[in-house]
């Protein structure tokens, strides 16, 4: 493509404010460390929420699970998979 004295070449793929445009009109968001731990932070959340708490018979109270617990009863999250599904090409199929 030509503008004025200006000559474009064609890219694949174009990156712009994390999200990436390919060729074909289609966008790809870029997760950051900051986005992942934000999502383990929800998840964790929702695990807990549906969980719900556990009682200690040896300090005769509530109390809400660990991260290490809810791993440990949680073998393979999936929230956080599934909410990038949701939001890629895939899930809008």
């Amino acid at each position: 493509m030509k503008i004025k004295n200006y000559k474009f070449g064609r890219v694949e793929n174009l990156k712009y404010l994390g999200v990436i445009l390919n060729e074909n009109n289609k966008i790809t968001w870029v997760l950051t460390k900051r986005d992942r731990k934000q999502m383990n932070i929800f998840e964790r959340k929702v695990y807990r929420k549906i969980l719900g708490p556990v009682y200690d018979n040896e300090k005769e109270n509530w109390s809400v699970l660990t991260n290490k617990e809810i791993y440990a009863i949680v073998k393979k999250p999936i929230i956080t998979v599934m909410l990038v599904w949701a939001c890629t090409e895939n899930g809008r199929k």
